[in-house]
Parts: structure tokens; C-alpha cells; sequence
């Protein structure tokens, strides 16, 4: 297995730390973390895999010509140097913060693959398209690494959320749904070595994903994994009322003033259980402290039918029969 050498601490993995201190360890989310610190210990040497960085850049020709897919998400986790990593990073701390946060951990790990994969599939093609309409194969040579096109995909969608009508791209005031495209064109200029074509591949991505089709297959990837539809109806179930989000009935409470077990807009026909573990059958009369008014509506409902004093009692009527009971008793 090759060894890669092991990078020093350079000035831009010093940055990258004074940014972690700077934002907090606690405030950054669980996935973020770990893909941060993930791609730093790839860089620096600590994990070392059976690859070098140059190995898994991901090309049209890699691709498409000797099918080493495995680039097509190996590439994403590797940079140039440490001053590459640090403006990603520092961009990922950013993005992650706020997507995170709306996704829940689970759903933007799915995310970020779905992203990584999903962008460099199109860095492929647009290369392939640039080669055949410009009659030139070196578009399919070109060899791109780094996390730059995932996080254009993710800045599509932070503005996409964000729903402000301009923004700020290197000090200069843009409206917001060309910020991301505006930014295209800076950091070309800014750094002629970025991969224009990676960079564009994450903002097609991005609106792919808004647009609505990308959506559907993270989605669709969420729900199919085990446990996570049933886990996130009992927590829709919890925290009703407060969101407004879940359709699912309130838990049962017990309504003081009407003194029954309710689900709030119809009363619970089951079995429910008192604070001394008997069960109580809910008619929607009183079960706090009738016990007297109920045996004996009981009892005379028990007069309509013959058993001959043997076997065992029919089932307590309905509420229409004790109803009718009752006004029977008034007009004697």
C-alpha cells in the first residue's frame, strides 16, 4: 500500500483551526464535523488510503473511457493543497450550519453523496459535450479533484432558502438568483486554476435539486432506509401542536371539564387506564368519580334483558339505551 506523505500544519490548515475555534466545535452539526475533519485527516496523511490524491481525479476519460468509477465520489475528498481545503472547509462550515440544521443530520448525509456523485456525472458530460462541439479531446483529459462543486450545488440551495432579493459576492451587491452564477465568474477570475466546468456541474446539480427531480431521489432514498418513516411519525406525533406541520391526532388527554378520555375532537371509544392501573371503558360519561350513577344505570339496563339470573350477563348497552333509560325513568 503506498503511503502518501504526510502534510505539516501549513498556513492553511492554521486558518482552517482558528476558523473551527472561531465558529465552536458545538455549534457546528454532527455530519458537517465529520466530513471536515474527514477530508483534513485524508489530506494531512493521517487516514491513509491505497490511492494518491492525483489517482482519483475524476476526467471524461477516466470515466467514461476506463469506467474507474469509483473516482466519481473519491475525487470530491481530495484537494490540491492546504490553501484548496481551507476555502472549501471554511465554505462547508458556512452551508453545512444552515442546511444541516433543515435536513436533520440523516438526510443531509444522503444529500452530500447524492450531490457528490450527481456532480461529478455532470462534470462528465459536460466535458464530453465540450469535446465533441469544440472538436477538441482535451476537455476529456482535463482531471479535476476537490469539494468546490458540491458546495456551488449546496450555495444554490442556501440562496434558494434564504429568500432575499440580493446578496453579497466578494463586496458586490448582486440580486440573489444570479449570486450563485456571479460567484461562477469571480472565482474563475480570482483563481484561473478552479475547474470552471466543476464549478458549473454543482450549480446545474443544485437546480436539478430545486427544480424538484434530485429532490424526489434523495427522498425517495430517506424513506426506503429502515426505520426512519416510523421513528419520524412518533416524533410528528410528539411535537404536534407546536409545528403545525404533522397531521397525525393529538396524544389522549384528559379533559377536566368534560370529564373523559378524548383525542381532541372526537371522545375514545377504547379502554383507557386510570392513574390506579384499572382499565375504565370510556361511554362519555363520567369515570372520574360516578362509580355509583354508573352501576346503576347498569342495573337497570340490565332489566331489558332475561337471563334467568344464570349464565352470564349480556354486554353493557350503548349510550342511546342508557339515554333511553334514563328518560324512561322520568316518565314513571
Amino acid at each position: 500500500m503506498p503511503r502518501r506523505r504526510q502534510q505539516g500544519i501549513g498556513l492553511g490548515i492554521m486558518f482552517l483551526l482558528h476558523k473551527l475555534y472561531s465558529t465552536g466545535l458545538g455549534n457546528i452539526p454532527s455530519v458537517t464535523l465529520l466530513a471536515i475533519i474527514g477530508q483534513c485527516f485524508l489530506f494531512m496523511g493521517i487516514v491513509n488510503p491505497p490511492w494518491d490524491r492525483y489517482d482519483v481525479c475524476v476526467s471524461g476519460e477516466s470515466i467514461l473511457l476506463y469506467h474507474d468509477y469509483k473516482r466519481l465520489f473519491l475525487s470530491a475528498i481530495e484537494h490540491a493543497d492546504d490553501f484548496h481545503l481551507y476555502y472549501n472547509m471554511a465554505s462547508l462550515i458556512l452551508k453545512g450550519r444552515t442546511l444541516e440544521k433543515r435536513y436533520g443530520s440523516v438526510k443531509f448525509l444522503i444529500l452530500l453523496v447524492v450531490f457528490t456523485i450527481a456532480t461529478n456525472l455532470t462534470y462528465v458530460g459536460l466535458v464530453w459535450l465540450a469535446s465533441e462541439l469544440l472538436e477538441s479531446y482535451s476537455y476529456m483529459k482535463q482531471c479535476a479533484i476537490g469539494f468546490s462543486g458540491v458546495l456551488f450545488a449546496l450555495k444554490v440551495l442556501t440562496t434558494h432558502y434564504e429568500g432575499t432579493d440580493t446578496r453579497y459576492v466578494h463586496g458586490i451587491i448582486v440580486p440573489a438568483k444570479y449570486a450563485v452564477w456571479a460567484e461562477l465568474v469571480v472565482i474563475q477570475i480570482l483563481v484561473p486554476r478552479a475547474s470552471f466546468i466543476g464549478h458549473l456541474a454543482g450549480i446545474l446539480v443544485g437546480l436539478v435539486y430545486v427544480m424538484g427531480p434530485l429532490k424526489y431521489l434523495i427522498n425517495t432514498i430517506y424513506w426506503s432506509v429502515p426505520g426512519f418513516s416510523a421513528s419520524l411519525g412518533a416524533s410528528y406525533t410528539y411535537h404536534h401542536g407546536t409545528t403545525g406541520t404533522a397531521s397525525h391526532p393529538e396524544p389522549a388527554q384528559y379533559s377536566h371539564q368534560q370529564n373523559v378520555w378524548s383525542t381532541g375532537d372526537e371522545v375514545s371509544q377504547a379502554s383507557q387506564s386510570h392513574d390506579d392501573g384499572m382499565p375504565q371503558q370510556s361511554y362519555g360519561w363520567n369515570i372520574n368519580d360516578g362509580s355509583q350513577y354508573q352501576s346503576e344505570q347498569v342495573s337497570q339496563s340490565n332489566q331489558l334483558y332475561d337471563y334467568g339470573g344464570s349464565g352470564t350477563p349480556p354486554t353493557q348497552p350503548n349510550i342511546e339505551e342508557l339515554r333511553q333509560l334514563r328518560l324512561n325513568r322520568f316518565r314513571r
